[in-house]
């Protein structure tokens, strides 16, 4: 993921007066490299937490897919809902206490009201169903955001769009604006079957040859990641979005292009790479916790404690933040982790013991 901040350089609180040089080179050096940072294609920028709530009302229920719901909410006043932009998701609030991220799938920007699309995961961590069962027309929906991580670079020229069941939700705002950008896209959209391919009928409406569907049942196996890239070059610009397989053997085969712009979004939590194992002291419970390698603390905490408090599994909406009472992390979060906080969902302990405040 990556974010864009659009924002000029605020006024000079303390004093200093044009004739300045050496603090305004300073500064032009500083948004220089920033801005390299975020560009990255390997590292993308970190989320800025989101603090501001919003309460709105459901308007609309959808059952798009057997397991696909979508729901559209307004403000109960008809006021305007926050700005976003294609690929900006918002932070659900459950009943249950449960926090959830979905992506905003209606047309780019629309602010009277905004849609989410959510599969039902019947083993998933409980998120989903309780989307599913709590919400219909007339019900309060409270949320934070929107955020985005996932947006689309509008100065690109050719662009590839990889997509994956679920997946499609942040991609149909950023295909609908490519569209009215004139900006050279194509979109691979792959699932089990038509039927099981939320949004499919919207997405092939955008423009109907520039989309390619690739239902297994039709062509009897899944797609290749050669296939799902078929024509995209050295200078092509890929987002993808799906289930971790997908996303995985797309960015593989893009190492064949190591320079070319690669932007992408999980719905599950990444893989973990060069992990060692660590021990986990839970200074409440007073447990010790063997963390394996290729495991995270998070999972193994919630092997001994289901209601353990999490929701992206990525490290950037921080509702899995703890404070660390000894030891040093292995920090690869992407929202702010303070001196002696851990988001136990991907971060790991340098070293051979970590104690934390739980």
């Amino acid at each position: 993921m990556a974010q864009t901040i659009w924002s000029s350089r605020p006024a000079d609180l303390y004093g200093r007066r044009k004739r300045d040089r050496l603090y305004t080179a300073l500064w032009g050096v500083g948004t220089l490299f920033g801005g390299l940072a975020s560009a990255s294609r390997w590292a993308p920028s970190r989320v800025v937490a989101v603090q501001r709530t919003t309460t709105a009302v459901v308007t609309k229920r959808e059952l798009l897919t057997p397991d696909v719901v979508a729901l559209t909410f307004a403000d109960a006043q008809g006021g305007l809902l926050p700005s976003w932009t294609p690929g900006a998701h918002i932070d659900i609030r459950l009943a249950s206490g449960r926090r959830r991220q979905y992506s905003l799938c209606g047309p780019p920007g629309r602010r009277t009201d905004y849609r989410i699309a959510v599969r039902r995961i019947a083993d998933g961590g409980g998120g989903s169903i309780e989307m599913h069962d709590s919400f219909d027309v007339g019900d309060t929906i409270e949320f934070e955001g929107p955020r985005n991580a996932f947006y689309l670079v509008t100065d690109e020229r050719e662009v590839l769009f990889v997509v994956g069941g679920i997946g499609v939700t942040p991609i149909l705002p950023m295909v609908r604006l490519a569209q009215q950008r004139g900006i050279d896209w194509r979109a691979v959209y792959a699932g089990r079957s038509r039927e099981d391919m939320p949004l499919l009928g919207e997405l092939l409406a955008v423009a109907p040859d520039r989309v390619t569907v690739w239902a297994d049942d039709e062509r009897g196996r899944m797609p290749t990641a050669a296939e799902l890239l078929a024509g995209a070059g050295p200078t092509t610009a890929v987002y993808v979005c799906g289930p971790t397989a997908m996303l995985e053997s797309v960015r593989t085969a893009r190492d064949q292009h190591a320079d070319a712009p690669l932007h992408y979004e999980r719905f599950g939590p990444p893989p973990v790479v060069d992990g060692v194992p660590f021990e986990l002291e839970l200074a409440r419970s007073q447990r010790v916790l063997s963390v394996p390698a290729n495991r995270s603390a998070l999972d193994v905490m919630r092997d001994g404690d289901p209601t353990t408090a999490y929701s992206c599994q990525q490290g950037f909406c921080g509702t899995c933040k703890v404070k660390v009472l000894a030891g040093k992390v292995d920090r690869r979060g992407r929202t702010a982790e303070g001196d002696g906080e851990m988001l136990v969902c991907v971060s790991r302990a340098h070293g051979d013991r970590l104690v934390i405040d739980a």
